[in-house]
Order: structure tokens, then C-alpha cells, then sequence
């Protein structure tokens, strides 16, 4: 394929950061999860909601965990792949990076293993606080973590001496003018991620025949907070279109696969196959003016094509228009199912439709597909810069072969095949086993106290 060093990183850094952020989205989400679920327990006695978080703070841990040794992999990666990066943009991206670990790993290290194994071991007051602490400590994560990749979408606070950037204001540089939108995005879409994956543990449970107040109770749970989120993240995604139209105009030319600025009202490409040599979307699909209502709340808005911008500093449209309609399209059947799901409760038969829990079973990964092509839309739709406008891509790669970094590249499809695969593996196995049924507790409770030799059977300790 005669692949450059340029593109070669740029695709594993690609195929690791795929692989990396949906462990971390996982895991802020099931981490809030598990602190409502201890302090409903804490609440009401009702042992159920102890069994949840239990069942689910395994799950947490083996997220938690893969999301941290794959994010130690990227992070080599910006001096072995992208040293021109680091050392242009280090001063900026260095000292967001460290404030993350300081503030908030930390934090999530420290009380982890309180959460995990102190249930007996400190009171109950003393172990939820650990648990509000993980989920504070995942949310700190996501401040700094958009903060340092939003300031790279619109780069602020800054200026450039001697080949790299010297801060001037961190109050800027943090909170730069994309940051509140794509933080409200990022963090929705986590909770979506969550909520969607104990939304399909809880209807495969409840499709094998399960009605303890366990499933019934975790199904309920994430369709009543997909169906507060799911609206809300489609209003946030729109306020983050307006504010992506404002300073990155080229990237929502290439979303929306426009080429020529039109003027009285511009149509949306429903669909279309965006040609970006002939510059021209085929076979589109046209709605006329809604791309002026969606970008522009206007009916005659203007938005500008792609050709107003120099060839060398267009996005490729042909990825980013379809990365961007997945998302979409899969915000749109979310919202869908739990608008029936709310009908289905009002009637009395959201336990008891199995159509619709076949439905929220193949929703479970949709909250997966739709946040890798966000990010896609995101990062793709950012080239050629790696800093907007101001570092382009090619000048951040580091010195080094095609053939050592297609070396290396194999070798990261390899090991996270096997280290990953075999966590994925361990979570689905521990969805498909289920949190303990009360059949179970009643047998548990009903072996005898002691064993032959006098000694209590260790099956029997709770």
C-alpha cells in the first residue's frame, strides 16, 4: 500500500485509542452507577441494590483497569510517534496531562481498592464515601482530559516562541471556546455507554426468564436515565454544531459533504457519497434549507462549502460525512427506544415485552459504535492539523521509518487482541452469568453450618 511513517502512525495511534476509550467511557459511567446503587442500599435495606453494585463493581474494575494500561501506551506514544507534537505543544498538553493524574487518578487509585474490598473491612458510611470518590475521580479524568484534546480543537491562551508554545493564560488555554460542549458531550455520552450496557444485561436476563428485583430493578434504572440523557445529548450535540461551525468552518463543510456555498438557504446531504477529488457529494439525497435550520437556526442561513477553503486544509469529507451520520442515526434510535420503553412502563408491560427487550439487547453496543465515530468525526475532521491552525499533522510526527512503525503497529493489533480480547471476554462471560438470583441465596443459606470435621464450609460465608 506504500504507506508513509506519517500515515502509519497516525493509524495506530488511531487503532489505539479506539481501543482505549471505551473502557474509560465504561467506566466513568458504571462508576456513578455503582454510587447510586450503594446509596440506595444505604437507603432503603433493600438487598438487592447491595447485590447490583457488587456484580457491577467487578465489571467496573476489569474497565477501570484496561482503560489505564491503555491509556499508558498512548502516552509513550507522543514521544515515540509524535515527538514534533510533544515538543511544539508539550508546555500546553504537558502540565493538563499532569493535573489529570495528580487530581484524579490518584484520587481513584487511593479509594479503589476501598470500594472493591472493603465491604467488611471499614463501616458503611466509610465505603460509600470511597465509592463517591471513584466516580468524582472519573469525572475529574474527563475535565482534564477534554481540556488538554479540546484545546487542540481551538487553541487559545497561548503564543509561539522558538518552536513551541509558552502559555500565557491557563484559564484561557483551559477553558477554550470549544471545551463546555464537547465536555457536556463526552460526559453524556459516557453515562449513554453505561446506561445502555446494564440496559441489555438486564433484557438478556429478563429474556431467560428472570424477574427478581435484581434485573428488573438494573433494566428499569438505565432506561430511566437513557430517557433523560438521550434528549438532552441531542440538544448539547446541536449547541456543539453551532460552535463547530464557528471555529472549525471546515469541518462541518466536510460533515455535511457541501462543496459550494449556497446562498437564500443551504440543503442538507442526507446522503451521498462525497467525492473529494471531483469535489462533488454523488448521488446525494437532498433536503432543501434543513441545513441551514440544523447549522444555522435559520431558515436562509449560510454555510460555507469546502471549495472556499485551500485543498491542503480540507478534512476527508468522504470519512467524516458517514462517521458522522452513524452517530446520529444511533442518538436517534436510542431516543426512539426509550420514548417506547416509556409507553411500554405506562402500560404496565415493560417487564413482560420481549420484542422490546430484543430490542434494548441489540441497542447494548450501539452506545459503543456511536462514541468511536464521534471521536472519528472529531479527531478525523481536525486534519490536517493536530493543533487547529496552528501545528499541522505532518509537522508532528516524529523521524522514524515506515517499516519500524509498521512493526510496531502489528505488534499493538497482537497483544490488544489477545490482553483485550481476553478482558472482553471476562466482562461478557459476567453479564451473561448475572447478578446472584434469590434461588441462589436460598440454597446458599440453606447448606448446613457446619461439615463433617466440624468446621464451617467456606461456600457457606456470605
Amino acid at each position: 500500500m506504500n504507506l508513509s511513517a506519517l500515515d502509519l502512525s497516525r493509524i495506530q495511534f488511531a487503532f489505539t485509542v479506539s481501543f482505549h476509550i471505551i473502557f474509560p467511557a465504561l467506566s466513568i459511567g458504571l462508576a456513578s452507577f455503582l454510587a447510586v446503587l450503594e446509596g440506595a442500599w444505604l437507603r432503603t435495606g433493600k438487598r438487592h441494590y447491595k447485590d447490583l453494585c457488587v456484580y457491577w463493581s467487578k465489571i467496573f474494575a476489569v474497565g477501570f483497569g484496561m482503560g489505564v494500561v491503555s491509556g499508558v501506551v498512548m502516552a509513550y506514544q507522543f514521544g515515540t510517534n509524535w515527538a514534533g507534537f510533544s515538543s511544539f505543544a508539550g508546555p500546553v498538553t504537558g502540565p493538563l496531562l499532569t493535573y489529570e493524574v495528580m487530581t484524579a487518578f490518584f484520587l481513584e487509585a487511593g479509594f479503589l481498592g476501598i470500594m472493591l474490598f472493603g465491604w467488611d473491612k471499614v463501616g458503611r458510611g466509610a465505603h460509600f464515601g470511597a465509592t463517591v470518590m471513584v466516580a468524582v475521580g472519573t469525572l475529574i479524568s474527563t475535565f482534564w482530559i477534554l481540556a488538554s484534546n479540546s484545546w487542540m480543537q481551538t487553541p487559545q491562551g497561548i503564543r509561539i516562541e522558538g518552536g513551541h508554545v509558552v502559555p500565557v493564560d491557563w484559564f484561557k488555554i483551559v477553558f477554550n471556546p470549544s471545551f463546555p460542549f464537547r465536555l457536556a458531550h463526552m460526559a453524556i455520552a459516557a453515562f449513554i455507554v453505561g446506561a445502555l450496557v446494564v440496559a441489555a444485561a438486564g433484557a438478556w436476563h429478563l429474556l431467560k426468564g428472570r424477574r427478581d428485583p435484581a434485573v428488573k430493578t438494573m433494566f428499569s434504572m438505565a432506561l430511566w436515565l437513557l430517557l433523560l440523557l438521550a434528549p438532552i445529548q441531542a440538544l448539547v450535540g446541536d449547541q456543539h454544531g453551532l460552535n463547530t461551525r464557528k471555529y472549525q468552518p471546515a469541518k462541518i463543510a466536510a460533515i455535511e459533504g457541501l462543496w459550494e456555498t449556497e446562498k437564500g438557504g443551504t440543503a442538507l446531504n442526507l446522503i451521498g457519497f462525497p467525492d473529494m477529488d471531483a469535489e462533488v457529494t454523488r448521488y446525494a439525497i437532498q433536503l432543501p434549507h434543513l441545513g441551514s435550520v440544523i447549522l444555522t437556526h435559520s431558515w436562509d442561513g449560510e454555510i460555507r462549502g469546502l471549495k472556499e477553503f485551500p485543498k491542503e486544509d480540507r478534512p476527508d469529507s468522504s470519512i467524516i460525512f458517514w462517521t458522522f451520520r452513524l452517530m446520529a442515526g444511533l442518538g436517534m434510535l436510542m431516543i426512539l427506544m426509550v420514548f417506547i420503553g416509556l409507553l411500554l412502563r405506562r402500560g404496565g408491560r415493560l417487564f413482560e415485552s420481549k420484542w422490546f427487550q430484543r430490542f434494548v439487547l441489540a441497542m447494548g453496543p450501539t452506545g459503543f459504535v456511536a462514541l468511536l465515530a464521534g471521536w472519528v468525526t472529531t479527531e478525523a475532521g481536525r486534519q490536517p492539523w493536530v493543533v487547529y491552525g496552528v501545528l499541522r499533522t505532518a509537522d508532528a510526527v516524529s523521524p522514524v521509518t515506515a517499516q519500524a512503525v509498521g512493526v510496531s503497529l502489528m505488534a499493538f493489533v497482537i497483544v490488544y487482541c489477545l490482553v483485550f480480547g481476553t478482558g472482553i471476554y471476562y466482562v461478557l462471560r459476567h453479564l451473561h452469568q448475572g447478578p446472584d438470583s434469590p434461588d441462589a441465596a436460598r440454597r446458599l443459606l440453606a447448606l448446613p453450618d457446619m461439615d463433617q470435621t466440624g468446621r464451617r464450609p467456606l461456600a457457606a460465608v456470605e
